[in-house]
């Protein structure tokens, strides 16, 4: 559902104290860093936790492609690569929103907010990292991978943070298909082509998004709630994030159990994949009573539900990743 559409007078009135605590902290920051803290800029801007969470996923689908172990070159320059989509796609994200982030706490540190770099020049930056990453890709790996790549980079960078990101509660739900897309590309880049194993594996991640990141929106509601930015968790109450959370979670487990037949795999995936998913759906339901029950602690124990979000993505990858090697059907 779309938020109602604010005039663009009390639109202007608002920005215009914004704008001008931006320049305030763009003219205080200028001249005042060495290199090394221009670099730390320029890195931050990329979201480097982001990245190592994307590339999680990319390297163990290219050992199921392979059934096994792939060249090291192509594992290399795929992660190269898709290292810099990400970061392009993060610094395009953080040029567009940030006025949102001189809102928040969380993200009013950044350096497009403090002045540290530019708009002009991240401008520069973002447009660099990427179009080298889709050639780089091309060049190195195949077309198809590359062709991932840019679609990736503009479902990020446009219809994320341009399209839903403001304008419905549902934008992480959607969305979160640009954070999935280093699977098709991984897999891309060794076969080049796509398959039933990718678009599985594909699902999960799309489903994983929304109970891994609604935890994270509840506790910096109020930062969310100052940026006018429509998170779920700011519209609905935690106990209907509960529930919602539960269900995707559930198609989750069943695309990745799907995959077990599909690819197929062994006993390593197997009990991993079944292991994680009852671990994590336990933590899911233990945060949905609390939540239900309406207990102190919600807060803390969804942070404990996004944390472990993060264990079960890297145990079911692991698991793709080292099944080839020990699968009995290969």
């Amino acid at each position: 559902m779309s938020l109602p559409q604010r005039s663009a007078h009390n639109h202007s009135a608002e920005e215009q104290p914004l704008q001008r605590t931006i320049d305030e902290r763009r003219a205080g920051a200028r001249g005042t860093g060495s290199l090394g803290d221009t670099i730390r800029a320029y890195v931050a801007l990329t979201k480097p936790r982001v990245i190592e969470l994307l590339l999680v996923t990319t390297a163990p689908v290219m050992f199921l492609a392979e059934r096994g172990l792939p060249s090291l070159w192509l594992v290399v320059a795929t992660l190269i690569g898709g290292a810099a989509a990400a970061a392009s796609a993060s610094v395009f994200n953080c040029i567009a929103d940030r006025d949102i982030d001189a809102k928040m706490r969380r993200t009013e540190n950044r350096p497009l907010v403090t002045g540290e770099i530019t708009p002009r020049a991240a401008t520069i930056f973002a447009f660099a990292l990427g179009f080298g990453s889709i050639f780089w890709l091309g060049g190195f790996t195949n077309w198809v991978a590359a062709g991932l790549t840019a679609i990736a980079i503009l479902l990020y960078a446009v219809f994320y943070t341009l399209v839903l990101k403001r304008r419905t509660t549902q934008n992480i739900v959607w969305g979160g298909a640009a954070g999935c897309m280093p699977v098709l590309i991984g897999w891309s880049a060794v076969t080049g082509s796509l398959g039933w194993e990718p678009i599985l594996l594909f699902l999960v991640v799309f489903f994983w998004t929304p109970p891994h990141y609604w935890p994270l929106a509840i506790k910096y509601k109020a930062d969310y709630e100052a940026a006018d930015v429509p998170m779920l968790p700011n519209k609905v109450p935690p106990a209907n994030v509960a529930r919602q959370m539960i269900w995707y979670t559930i198609a989750m487990l069943a695309s990745s159990f799907a995959l077990i037949a599909v690819a197929p795999m062994g006993p390593v995936y197997i009990v991993a994949s079944v292991a994680a998913g009852a671990w994590f759906l336990g933590e899911c339901i233990a945060f949905i009573r609390r939540a239900k029950a309406g207990l102190s602690g919600t807060r803390l124990r969804a942070m404990r539900v996004f944390h472990g979000s993060i264990t079960y993505l890297s145990v079911l990858f692991l698991a793709v990743a080292i099944d080839p090697f020990l699968s009995p059907w290969v």
